[in-house]
């Protein structure tokens, strides 16, 4: 969110752990807003999942000659009255101090259906069911909330398609990887039957002891195996270029 002369930046996190460190993510992030924009800059973290973590008691990065603060807002540690008060705020309140989770969650459903437009309604609805579900389970959170909301949203079309566009592109890698395994299988089938043919002919029957091991031989090997062969006199030496590239 930028101001003519501010910028605030609001950072949310559900779980503490982060790579980079979260300290110097903060720090990066203000160095390239400054660079960009050379304005006023606030930064704060929202931490949205209870944790006892001493990562989200840290509001500031420190190396030598360098010392960056940040605000810092746990959640579940505010008051959900003010949160109350602002339709696009009751996502949040959810998360809040509370002794009674499931009143509060009660609490902003009404909230919710009383917002007029329904455009907005549906967004908050959907926004509100997706952080609430960092703290309830379904089942609670579908007693109070409309499911349809969830489904008709543009959010939720736009999440189910991200997923279903990663579960599509995992497939097809997977089946690249699949295919080019079998490519290699079949390509090692090839050239074992090639090599146990020119070994026959050369040496006459192969015990199946040797065939056995010719079996275990990765492409590479057969083709290496395919240019010495002619070099056999006997199973002999056969059975020993198997011992030399086993040893």
């Amino acid at each position: 969110m930028q101001t003519a002369n501010q910028i605030l930046h609001l950072e949310f996190q559900t779980l503490p752990a982060s790579t980079p460190p979260l300290p110097l993510r903060m720090l990066d992030y203000w160095v390239r807003l400054y660079r960009q924009y050379n304005c006023d800059i606030e930064q704060v973290v929202i931490f949205l999942k209870p944790t006892t973590s001493e990562a989200v008691f840290v509001d500031q990065f420190t190396a030598r000659n360098t010392t960056h603060r940040y605000r810092v807002i746990r959640i579940w540690e505010q008051d959900p009255e003010p949160l109350l008060l602002s339709p696009g705020l009751l996502p949040l309140a959810t998360l809040a101090r509370t002794d009674s989770p499931q009143s509060l969650l009660q609490q902003v459903a009404v909230q919710v259906s009383m917002i007029e437009e329904e455009a907005t309604k549906q967004s908050i609805s959907v926004c509100t069911q997706l952080l609430a579900g960092l703290v309830f389970e379904p089942e609670l959170i579908r007693q109070f909330l409309r499911r349809e909301d969830m489904r008709e949203s543009a959010i939720y079309q736009e999440i189910l398609e991200e997923g279903l566009q990663e579960g599509r592109q995992r497939g097809i890698e997977q089946g690249i990887e699949q295919g080019i395994e079998q490519g290699i299988e079949q390509g090692r089938q090839s050239e074992l039957r090639l090599v146990i043919r020119l070994l026959t002919r050369r040496l006459g029957s192969i015990n199946s002891q040797l065939q056995s091991r010719l079996q275990e031989l990765s492409l590479a090997q057969l083709e290496n195996l395919g240019e010495v062969l002619l070099d056999f006199a006997s199973e002999d030496d056969l059975m020993s270029w198997l011992n030399t590239i086993e040893s």
